[in-house]
């Protein structure tokens, strides 16, 4: 499982954020970016953010530390906001928490070149699980300590929000023309030859296995463990196939 942290105090919204995430202190004196369980998007938000978010660490990509945060609504009974009560209401139990980074800057490309070998990795892991999330307009890229980070990934694997027809769509093209990272993306060839053979079957069942129960079985399986098996049979077709979906 990821580690797991209890929220002891909810510091402020962020509101540059759709589903409304927050700032939150941790009992282990962290402080973390949260997404809430009872935001818009629900679990399945959750779910993309850590089986993007991890397939991503073992890839060698940067992605902050992820924890699930354990929440009881009464850490947010200062806050003046009624939105937000109304959501931390709606949250309680387990949320995504994403290690905040204090002074991180918003991803600017022409003032941050980007190596051409990271800039292919990310473009490859992006096309895999489907990020429509990492456009110029959006970049969901950070500046810290003049390295580049990954960050939201909740709007991937969005063939999960279809389950009936997730099969029709397994080899789906990847469309990169507003990709952030297009122009510095130059090895994308070399990038697919590193990435592609790891992602195995096991690698999936370890991502995989770091989700919550909680946030699996709330929708479309009897089980968790059903649930699981679907996620990883979907992307190990998708990976059987990358000429379909590619860029190239």
């Amino acid at each position: 499982m990821l580690p797991e942290i209890a929220a002891v105090r909810y510091v402020t919204p962020l509101r540059e954020g759709g589903s409304l995430p927050g700032i939150v202190e941790g009992g282990n004196l962290g402080t973390y970016v949260v997404k809430f369980r009872g935001a818009g998007q629900g679990p399945k938000a959750l779910v993309a953010e850590v089986v993007a978010g991890e397939l991503a660490r073992r890839l060698g990509l940067p992605v902050p530390e992820l924890v699930v945060v354990g929440l009881d609504p009464v850490v947010a009974r200062a806050e003046p906001d009624q939105e937000v009560q109304e959501l931390i209401k709606a949250s309680a139990g387990a949320n995504l928490g994403m290690d905040y980074l204090p002074g991180a800057l918003g991803y600017d490309p022409v003032a941050h070149p980007v190596d051409a070998g990271l800039a292919s990795r990310v473009l490859v892991f992006d096309a895999f699980v489907e990020n429509v999330d990492r456009s110029w307009r959006n970049p969901n890229l950070l500046v810290w300590h003049g390295d580049l980070w990954l960050i939201d990934h909740g709007a991937t694997l969005y063939f999960h929000h279809n389950w009936p027809r997730a099969a029709d769509v397994v080899h789906r093209q990847y469309t990169w023309d507003d990709h952030v990272l297009k122009p510095y993306a130059t090895a994308v060839a070399a990038a697919a030859a590193d990435i592609l053979p790891r992602l195995t079957a096991d690698l999936l069942d370890e991502v995989l296995t770091l989700v919550p129960d909680e946030w699996l079985a709330e929708f479309d399986f009897d089980s968790a463990a059903a649930a699981r098996l679907a996620y990883r049979d979907h992307l190990l077709a998708r990976a059987a196939r990358p000429e379909a979906w590619l860029p190239s």
